[in-house]
């Protein structure tokens, strides 16, 4: 059979949620099955699609969740030509990066699953009792600069594959993503719960100054019962950086501290003390109207 983009998700589709099956020799009625299971409508519809252009023949969709057809012919076809479907015995076909980005959609819309604890954990999971077909879907999602790894479970003959960072998962949403909805969902989710916290500052003048003025109308605030302004972040460079482009730009003195709050957690801070200074952010708009009132209200309240 000749490999191509349908053949390899509907391979993909029965090594994940199906079964290529005849039933036992000593009985005397033959059948023989190919199914798919799943609850999710769009990817039994994507199965059904696929396996007709395929095989000419359309499966019908049950109510219980099964895309299925009785075909000795197909079955022979699946079994001669690629081996055993169950769970421990599948073998991941010999495919080029543009196919195993298709084996690899299908299968982890099958078996996979995506988790996002904000700033906790986030990651697209599989688990898998085919040792030999997970270490190939590592070897798979590595050939295209997706990064993983499997982990064996103790308690159980399972091996578990884990991709982490956000490199790596926007990576496999722009390479292989899901049909799913609900994980294509979950996964844009997880994409946007990461925060960079390392700020890029433009390098044209105009864009920079626009740069730090958000900067300042969003972080900036008037210390309670003081003329001080400050800006707060866990990395100094942040800080740094901007100390400089604050002093080039509109003439702003500051200073950046290291200091620890309640807990022992470590941060860094920009302080505007002088009234002087602070009369320029003002000037240029560079703090909220909110904080600009604070800094008033303080300021009348110590004269």
């Amino acid at each position: 059979m000749k490999l191509d983009e349908n053949l390899v998700a509907v391979h993909a589709y029965l090594c994940g949620d199906g079964y290529v099956i005849q039933n036992p020799k000593m009985q005397k009625k033959k059948y023989y099955m190919i199914g798919f299971r799943n609850t999710n409508f769009v990817l039994l519809k994507d199965f059904q699609n696929k396996f007709e252009k395929t095989f000419g023949k359309k499966p019908y969709i049950t109510n219980e969740g099964r895309c299925r057809i009785g075909s000795k012919d197909i079955y022979k076809k699946l079994t001669e030509n690629f081996g055993s479907f169950y769970s421990y015995y599948w073998v991941f076909p010999k495919l080029s990066d543009r196919f195993s980005r298709i084996w690899l959609r299908a299968f982890f819309d099958c078996e996979g699953w995506v988790v996002c604890k904000s700033h906790q954990s986030r990651c697209i999971g599989l688990d898998c009792v085919n040792k030999e077909g997970i270490y190939k879907i590592k070897k798979a999602l590595e050939n295209i600069g997706i990064m993983c790894k499997i982990r064996s479970r103790n308690t159980r003959n399972i091996f578990s594959l884990g991709i982490f960072g956000k490199e790596n998962l926007i990576k496999f949403r722009d390479e292989i993503n899901f049909l799913h909805p609900l994980k294509k969902n979950k996964l844009d989710e997880v994409i946007k719960d990461f925060v960079n916290y390392n700020w890029e500052f433009p390098i044209r003048k105009n864009e920079l100054k626009d740069f730090i003025k958000n900067i300042f109308r969003d972080k900036a605030k008037v210390k309670r019962g003081s003329w001080v302004v400050r800006i707060v972040s866990n990395k100094e460079k942040n800080l740094i950086q901007l100390q400089k482009k604050l002093d080039n730009l509109f003439n702003v003195e500051s200073k950046v501290n290291v200091n620890k709050n309640g807990i022992g957690t470590v941060y860094y801070e920009m302080s505007i003390n002088k009234k002087e200074e602070i009369r320029k952010l003002i000037k240029y708009g560079l703090i909220s109207e909110n904080e600009k009132k604070k800094w008033l209200s303080s300021k009348k309240s110590m004269t």
